[in-house]
């Protein structure tokens, strides 16, 4: 791992970014969410770290006096539960890992209460799935307790509910989890610690003097090469999570910092607006919070593949999605359930949720809205995917 000193020297500005002017940002952002990933935590899988999570405590503490508001986003329930069974390897089997989450989540959760404590601030406990944020009325309940929470002066921990989340619907890893809390929240900012210094030109682990993007436009594609696919032993994804989970962030307009948990008084320097780790700036409008929704669903149920007509009228002038744009239906998905739309090309360009099921949208492929009703026998809605409950995927 480089050492700080190294990471200022080598710091690099893509894209034209002001790296002083963006970071004064922390200083007047009054929302924070804050990620701390399962190696930090538990020292690299040795059980929970209750020396390394004070100081990350006091620093929380502190913002929180200053009047920042908190929200933690914590790993580290199942490498709790592991170390107290005495495994060494991260379950494969659904209901071990279940079993390991629960039983490591009863340590998480006292650890972080008791440090709250002595700091002075009560927490609480949030464990969410996809399809608490996937439905929207969940998904309003759960950013009205979070806000109360923080109206009242608590500090929310949340985690992904792993005792009951499947495949099918759980968020991934972490690091998808905090930036769909950002939106929820619509937080100024989401801060990810991490094992490495912060975002690299390349795999600082095989090229020693690679230098650390000191600051950047998330949505740059120029990231994309630069950011590594793997992972440890505990976590579920690398640091292309943690640029996926920057731009999911920016929809809401929050700017991400990907930085080392293990640099002392890391929170409280980045508050300093000291230049360390990765800073990734939203370059889009913040989104409308239905928007935002929409683009938190994760998983989809099906797939319409479109003509180029079609993507360029979603693409260029925002209108709804017609049936005689589409071509074809691949899936089985009802009325209201979330799709994904296809360019010819093979691109994914958006999102939305469908008025017919996908029998009834197979049939209705190339027709105009005007012949719905003769082919289906009914009229529900002109429009296969209405724009306000479609999303465009960049």
């Amino acid at each position: 791992m480089h050492n700080e000193g190294a990471d200022k020297a080598e710091a690099i500005l893509l894209g034209g970014v002001d790296g002083d002017a963006a970071r004064a940002r922390l200083a007047r952002a009054g929302r924070w969410v804050v990620k701390i990933g399962s190696a930090l935590l538990t020292n690299d899988g040795q059980g929970l770290d209750i020396e390394a999570l004070k100081p990350w405590v006091a620093q929380l503490a502190a913002l929180r006096r200053d009047g920042v508001e908190l929200v933690v986003v914590s790993s580290g329930a199942i490498a709790e539960g592991m170390s107290r069974l005495g495994w060494s390897q991260r379950p494969k089997e659904v209901h071990a890992l279940q079993a390991c989450a629960a039983l490591g989540q009863m340590g998480l959760v006292q650890a972080w209460e008791t440090e709250f404590k002595l700091q002075g601030f009560k927490s609480a406990q949030i464990l969410l799935t996809h399809d608490d944020l996937s439905d929207r009325k969940r998904y309003l309940n759960a950013r009205g307790t979070i806000r109360t929470l923080l109206s009242l002066g608590v500090v929310p921990v949340v985690n992904e509910n792993d005792t009951v989340v499947t495949e099918e619907i759980r968020f991934g890893d972490n690091d998808t989890l905090a930036a769909l809390v950002a939106n929820l929240i619509e937080a100024d900012v989401l801060i990810i610690l991490t094992d490495q210094s912060g975002l690299y030109e390349a795999d600082p682990r095989k090229k020693a003097d690679a230098g650390l993007i000191g600051a950047a436009y998330a949505n740059d594609r120029v990231l994309d090469k630069m950011a590594s696919g793997s992972s440890g032993v505990l976590g579920q994804g690398g640091m292309y999570t943690k640029l996926r989970a920057a731009r999911l962030a920016g929809r809401s307009g929050a700017a991400t910092v990907i930085v080392g948990g293990r640099i002392p008084q890391v929170l409280s320097r980045l508050r300093a607006v000291e230049p360390l780790g990765t800073l990734l700036l939203p370059d889009q409008e913040r989104w409308v919070a239905r928007k935002q929704w929409l683009a938190g669903h994760l998983n989809t149920k099906g797939k319409l593949f479109l003509d180029e007509g079609a993507v360029a009228v979603l693409e260029k002038q925002g209108r709804s999605l017609l049936p005689v744009g589409v071509r074809s239906v691949q899936g089985e998905f009802r009325r209201g359930e979330m799709v994904a739309c296809f360019a010819p090309d093979g691109r994914e360009v958006a999102r939305g949720l469908v008025n017919y099921d996908a029998d009834e949208a197979a049939q209705l492929c190339g027709k105009s809205s005007d012949q719905i009703e003769k082919v289906l026998g009914y009229l529900n809605e002109v429009e296969l995917i209405h724009r306000d409950n479609l999303v465009l995927i960049s």
